[in-house]
């Protein structure tokens, strides 16, 4: 196995559905234990005023992402950050809705793509835009472009990569997740060679397929079929490589699968599945040429897109207790970790997914933002409930303007036990999982408001269903009538 395909075959650092969310069972109640109830208090420090780089001292979020944008609208909504709240980030932008970079931002220059401050947090879920402008008129503190690089707990500060020291009595860590990448030594930093988790990023791939004829993408999960939809846009050569026998192997099934590659196709992509990479070769110029598969053969590519997963960015934060089934900094219900005072929310953090009474860590936008809702509710109010997530996912391709079809799908629940498929694709498919008689979760193409909306009342609620009655439904409305009938049987 080529190094490569082993990072891709490592996906279980993240949320895999196959058989069921990564997951692990604790065999003691470490992570469930009640921490001290002063833990969920802000902490009182005293320190000279000139000590430290920050004024903002009392809450500390690190990371720019999602979940620190949504975390600070809470503490604003909670009137805990005027003169109170800092944010540290890595990114020279103010916290945006980062899953627009593998859709509307990579759309063609004429087909009205995505652009900041279009997409800034908290737009996605349909609040406010919170610009620059608007952390600066609620008194947030921003730190950009200097990650932290290290942490004292006893002393309760932390030190960036410029030699700032800032001072926290609560911190929040939010730093989601990085790129996997190829090694060096196979060619995974050749000019050419892009990774995707940031506007940066985003920028430098939109540079390549402006002037690319022929792209390569690597990995053939969210990030593949979204920036191959995105290729498709710009009329460009487009195949796409995998290791496994399908798209999304993770989640969807192989006639589900076989769906979506069908519509690929008929766009002009190509698949290369359960090919195995040796190599990326470089021309004359140092630039990527080719990819080289473990069979010998070569693909030639103007430019590379590696969508292989991602690793949660825990570093330096490994001091407050990893998750080493799952990846990311453990926590509890309440997103702390073992050290009092600090917190974990987001990609990085690893929760007990309560409903499935298992610990799972999830790379997904819509849990980034209620983890870090549901994480500074508790650390300012009374609120005690345990997170009570329910996983979902969901894509949308092909939204460029002129697209001949959109393709929006969503999936609610766990995927587990037998599935019934209903439609035909034109443009709906449903695909229900049932796992002894009862529903367990669905995933839904092309639906209206109204259908979507009752996925997660289905899949939170686990209803007893007729496996053979679902089975003989004629469309997919019909069978979503049957599944929201056996909501009401006791």
């Amino acid at each position: 196995m080529y190094p490569a395909r082993k990072a891709m075959a490592s996906l279980s650092n993240s949320l895999q559905l196959k058989h069921g969310l990564t997951s692990w069972c604790p065999g003691s109640s470490a992570l469930t234990r009640r921490l001290p109830s002063s833990s969920i208090r802000f902490r009182s420090f005293v320190v000279a005023a000139s000590s430290f780089s920050n004024d903002n001292r009392e809450f500390v979020i690190v990371g720019g992402g999602n979940a620190a944008g949504y975390a600070a609208r809470t503490f604003v909504e909670h009137g805990m950050a005027d003169g109170k709240l800092c944010i540290v980030s890595k990114e020279a932008y103010a916290p945006y809705e980062r899953p627009a970079l593998t859709k509307g931002y990579l759309f063609p220059l004429d087909k009205k793509p995505a652009r900041l401050p279009g997409f800034h947090t908290c737009v996605g879920s349909g609040g406010e835009r919170q610009t620059p402008e608007w952390y600066k008129e609620k008194g947030i503190e921003m730190i950009y472009e200097d990650p932290v690089t290290g942490i004292d707990t006893e002393k309760q500060t932390l030190t960036t990569n410029s030699g700032k020291l800032l001072k926290y009595g609560s911190l929040i860590i939010a730093t989601g997740c990085t790129a996997s990448r190829f090694p060096d030594k196979i060619g995974g930093n050749f000019p050419g060679v892009h990774y995707i988790r940031d506007v940066a990023d985003a920028d430098s791939l939109i540079s390549s397929l402006e002037k690319a004829q022929k792209v390569v993408i690597v990995g053939g999960g969210y990030i593949g079929m979204e920036v191959a939809a995105a290729a498709v846009a710009w009329k460009l050569d487009t195949s796409i490589i995998f290791p496994e026998n399908q798209l999304l192997q993770r989640l969807f099934t192989p006639s589900l699968a076989q769906r979506y590659e069908e519509l690929y196709k008929e766009y002009g992509v190509k698949f290369l599945k359960g090919a195995s990479i040796k190599n990326l070769e470089a021309g004359p110029d140092g630039r990527v040429a080719a990819v080289k598969l473990g069979d010998g053969s070569t693909v030639e590519a103007d430019m590379v897109v590696i969508g292989i997963g991602a690793k949660p960015a825990v570093s330096p934060f490994e001091v407050v207790g990893l998750n080493n089934t799952v990846g990311g900094i453990q926590v509890d219900g309440l997103f702390r970790t073992s050290v009092p005072g600090i917190f974990a929310v987001g990609d990085v953090a690893a929760f007990p997914l309560k409903m499935y009474d298992r610990v799972a860590r999830v790379e997904h936008v819509d849990h980034a933002r209620r983890s870090a809702q549901h994480c500074v509710k508790s650390l300012l109010s009374a609120q005690t409930h345990t997170y009570d997530y329910l996983p979902y996912f969901y894509s949308r391709v092909f939204e460029y303007e002129g697209s001949p079809r959109k393709v929006w799908w969503q999936f609610f629940g766990d995927n587990v036990g037998e599935t019934v498929e209903v439609g035909n694709f034109d443009p709906k498919i449903a695909t229900f999982w049932i796992d002894s008689g009862k529903l367990k979760g669905v995933l839904l193409e092309s639906g209206n408001a109204e259908e979507f909306k009752l996925l997660p009342e289905l899949a939170r609620n686990q209803p007893s269903i007729d496996k053979a009655k679902l089975e003989k439904a004629s469309s997919v409305e019909e069978a979503l009538e049957i599944a929201k009938a056996s909501l009401q049987i006791v």
